[in-house]
Order: structure tokens, then sequence, then C-alpha cells
């Protein structure tokens, strides 16, 4: 399964391992499990941009907390780093080729149009796109 992760900032890496401890969730994210393709995108001066592709080694759920009623599933994954991108995606770029590319709209919708961090699962079209870019 394909997913995309978008983050705030970049956690520091050790031997290209990276760990974001307790994303939320939405968009079938729960369901990630090692062995999966993650597009990363975080957050820069000019808003988010594809930063690279990943390999999921572990994921874990996240027990909700006993006192809060409604909470979002979070996940604890780690990922290693296997490619950087060969040619930019930032937001700038989804929003002007979501018009015309049904597969990037959807990257829009999921991920572009609340600024929240998240992992949300991914259609196999919209992973086929991603992977032009890395």
């Amino acid at each position: 399964m394909t997913y995309v992760l978008t983050a705030e900032c970049m956690p520091p890496a050790a031997e290209g391992v990276v760990d974001f401890p307790a994303h939320k969730t939405m968009y079938g994210g729960r369901k990630i499990a090692a062995g999966d393709t993650v597009f990363l995108f975080v957050r820069g001066p000019g808003g988010a941009a594809l930063t690279g592709k990943a390999a999921v080694l572990t994921a874990t759920a996240v027990p909700p907390l006993p006192d809060i009623a409604r909470q979002t599933p979070r996940v604890s994954v780690t990922l290693r780093m296997e490619a950087q991108p060969v040619r930019p995606l930032s937001r700038t770029e989804v929003a002007r080729l979501a018009a015309s590319d049904p597969a990037v709209e959807e990257l829009r919708f999921k991920f572009f149009r609340q600024a929240t961090p998240k992992i949300g699962a991914v259609s196999d079209a919209l992973a086929a796109c991603l992977d032009g870019y890395v």
C-alpha cells in the first residue's frame, strides 16, 4: 500500500532512518504497516514540498488517552529514506496541476486542504504520479 505523510519539520535522521512519533492518521492512514511505501511532504519556507520516498520499517498504533472522548487515531512510524525528489513538487505546483489531473486533485484534497500533519492512504494513480517526481 502507498501512503503520504505530511509533517511540520523533518526530524533528525540517523543513517537514513526517520521516526515520526504519534502522527495523526486520516483516509485509512491507521492501516499503515511495515513494508509500505510513503511519500514524505515536509513544510518549508514556501509551504509543504515533496521531500522524498521512504519504506516503512515499523508502524505502531498509539493507544487513545483515557480522558479524551473524541480522538483522531495516531500511529508512530519509522521510515527508511529511499529516494530524493528529482523535480520539485510543492503545494503551489499541486494547486496548479490539480485542475487538470484527478490524481493530483486527490493529493490537494486529502493533504493540502487542511494544513495539519497527517498520514493517509493514496490511490494507485496518485502513487504512480508521485513516483514520477522521485
